[in-house]
Formats: structure tokens, sequence, C-alpha cells
């Protein structure tokens, strides 16, 4: 089955030449400035943790954030346990939560839908910010049978008003989100971790990040992008947190807009 539904994806032309890329990386990825070890170290040396930056910013927005992405959870749950598929645990969603409804930004784009836990918090802080627009880019699970119908499952319907999601990997998806905005509030990056990945994605967004931009990035301990990212800038208002087993990479200002 899986062959097969490999091969359903793979006669699709646009679907074809992200498959390849993802081979290709797998071998060719590029070496960071230092090494997979190195990396982790130094991240180790900066973690702090996100709970103290939160609440020193509004500890009642965080206490919220934690309640609503509680529910988020138990929600997410009970809808899970009804796909036999493994889509994937979810980004720091309660991070993405508190840091929308904080910054009430006009302009969000992610990378990596998957079951939608990032996107289910985020669209959640827009609703209640009541101001706001995501724009979501993800590539279905080319395993599995009818993978279209999976991304982002457990985002309620009522909150999808103020969602675009493109479906055809970020080569594609990036310059079409990108032709529908002027500049980009919030950036999460959690689609492809290769460090090639990273690097193209950020560079084809180069013109629509301001030293304003906030840009969240997932699962940083995979390579070192992250690490040789922020030794190129000028400012130092960048940190490292620790969600679920995995590192978390966050640069820019928090500029409240009431």
């Amino acid at each position: 089955m899986t062959l097969k539904n490999i091969f359903i994806q793979a006669i699709k032309p646009k679907r074809f030449v992200v498959m390849l890329k993802k081979l290709y990386l797998r071998f060719f990825d590029s070496k960071g400035l230092i090494s997979y070890d190195e990396n982790l170290k130094w991240l180790d040396s900066k973690c702090i943790l996100f709970e103290e930056f939160a609440n020193k910013l509004d500890s009642n927005l965080w206490t919220k954030s934690i309640d609503v992405c509680n529910k988020i959870r138990l929600d997410s749950k009970k809808r899970l346990k009804k796909i036999k598929y493994d889509l994937g645990g979810g980004g720091f969603y309660p991070l993405l939560y508190f840091i929308v409804r904080y910054s009430k930004p006009q302009v969000v784009v992610e990378t990596g839908v998957a079951a939608g836990f990032s996107s289910y918090a985020i669209l959640k802080a827009i609703e209640e910010n009541k101001s706001g627009r995501l724009f979501s880019s993800d590539f279905p699970y080319f395993r599995i049978p009818n993978p279209e119908k999976y991304i982002g499952i457990i985002v309620p319907k009522e909150i999808k008003n103020s969602w675009e999601l493109f479906v055809e990997g970020d080569r594609v998806n990036l310059p079409l989100i990108l032709k529908k905005v002027n500049t980009i509030d919030i950036f999460h990056y959690d689609s492809d971790k290769s460090y090639l990945g990273r690097k193209n994605s950020l560079k084809l967004l180069k013109k629509y990040i301001n030293d304003k931009t906030i840009i969240i990035m997932d699962d940083i301990q995979d390579n070192s992008f992250f690490h040789d990212y922020v030794l190129k800038l000028t400012h130092s208002n960048w940190y490292v947190f620790h969600f679920e087993g995995k590192y978390i990479g966050y640069v820019g200002t928090l500029d409240r807009n009431n």
C-alpha cells in the first residue's frame, strides 16, 4: 500500500520534484559551521525556559496560553484517535499562541502543518485578536492514501476563515504566498529540516522580512543552521527554547500592539 501511495503522488509532476529534492537532501545536504555534537552543546548552553520569558512579558496571558493549549491538546487527542495513521506531533504551539496574542500580527506565514497543532494555536490566537491572517505551506504525507485530507485535520472549521493553506511544498507554495502579502510579521518554520531547506526558504523570504519580523524555527538541533544564522545578525535579539525533547530557535523583538 505504501509503494502504491508513493507512486500516486510521484506521477504528479510538482510533487515528484519535491520528492526528488527530499531524497537528494538526505545524502547531499550542506554542512554547517559546527558539528552535530558541537551544535547540541551550543544549544544547551544558550537554552532558557520560555515560561520565564513569557511570564516577564505578560504572566496573565501566559497562564491563558497554557489553558487554551491544554484544550487544543485534548480536542486533538479525541480527533486523532479516529485516525489510524501517525501524523506526527506539533510545534511549540503554546509559544505560538502566546506570541500571536501578544504581538497581534497581521500576517503570519508557517511552513509545515501536518495534523495542525501549530495552525490551530495560531488561528485561535488570530480569532481572539480579531485581526490577522495565516498563510500555511505544507506537503502531503505521500506514504498514506488521500494524504491531503489529513493536512490540518484537527483545526476546527469555525476558525478557518483566517487561513489560506497551500499543499504543493515550500518550493511551489512560498512564491504563491508572497504574491498575497507585502511583509511578514511572524514566520514559523517547521517543514524541511535540512540545512539547505532552511537556507533557501529564508533567502526566498528575505525581502518580506524586516527588523520587526519574528522568526520561529523548530528542530534546530538537527543541524547548525540556526547557530550559523544568528552569528550573522547585527543584534542579539534571539533565543533558544526547549519543547518536548527538541530545541526551538527564536529571532526578533517583541513590541506589543494594543
